[in-house]
């Protein structure tokens, strides 16, 4: 069963969408975090979900859209508000499903917002699997990602709209948020031994070797998938990239 629907409380509207086998048999949840530009009705997510239902008919996954991303109707992108995105749709969960048995995987920009969450806040999931995380999300964005135009646009004081699928209006606001909540000068150890992350070598977006550091840094585990690009564009890589997922989820 595939269903769209929306969160809205506390003042926003997180559109949203469901993978399960039975709305009543939901024990588990895997909360799915997409990446900078992408939006809840991605195939990584679909295949990710295809992969725990065949398994185990009580878990169910939900992936969300981001501030900006997909159908939300944010006017521009800030850090507090994916954060508060976040604990809206966590809180939900909690309240809808009445369970505690919640597990996070993300992908670049969903990530580095993910990792930001549980150094703020504490980890809320058992279980947090990220594939390809910009843990240095400032320089990807404005080194791979922003063109020089977009950054002369911001620098001069007006947005800029940025981005692959979906354009994201972006502000000199939201770039020096960024530059401040630099993750990669936090300790994360604390939740390390809960932490997985696969990373392609071939990413031309966020460096391997930046978040096979980080993780080292932090003793988190890393797999690295040789000859897969950003995006795990090879079926075959992405399809190894979803099996890291569940046993990194301990679904599998």
């Amino acid at each position: 069963m595939e269903k769209f629907f929306s969160v809205n409380e506390q003042g926003v509207s997180i559109h949203c969408k469901i993978y399960c086998e039975d709305m009543r048999s939901i024990k588990r949840v895997v909360l799915f975090g997409s990446g900078f530009g992408g939006h809840k009705d991605t195939r990584a997510a679909s295949r990710l979900a295809a992969r725990l239902l065949k398994r185990n008919k009580s878990i169910a996954l939900i992936a969300f859209d981001w501030p900006c991303h997909g159908d939300d109707a944010s006017p521009q992108l800030r850090l507090e508000v994916c954060d508060h995105y976040l604990s809206v749709l966590l809180g939900y969960i909690r309240k809808r499903f009445r369970t505690e048995e919640l597990y996070g995987t993300a992908t670049s920009f969903g990530g580095y917002l993910y990792l930001k969450y549980i150094y703020e806040h504490g980890s809320p999931f058992k279980k947090t699997v990220l594939r390809c995380p910009a843990v240095n999300m400032y320089e990807s964005l404005t080194s791979r990602i922003i063109t020089s135009d977009e950054i002369e646009t911001i620098e001069k004081g007006r947005p800029a709209q940025v981005g692959f699928d979906r354009k994201i209006r972006l502000t000199r606001d939201f770039l020096t948020d960024l530059q401040k909540a630099d993750i990669t000068t936090w300790d994360f150890s604390p939740y390390a031994a809960d932490i997985t992350i696969i990373h392609g070598d071939k990413d031309e977006i966020i460096g391997h070797d930046t978040d096979w550091f980080f993780a080292e840094e932090n003793g988190i585990t890393f797999h690295t998938v040789e000859n897969a690009d950003h995006r795990f564009t090879d079926p075959v890589k992405m399809d190894l990239a979803i099996k890291l997922i569940v046993e990194g989820l301990g679904l599998n």
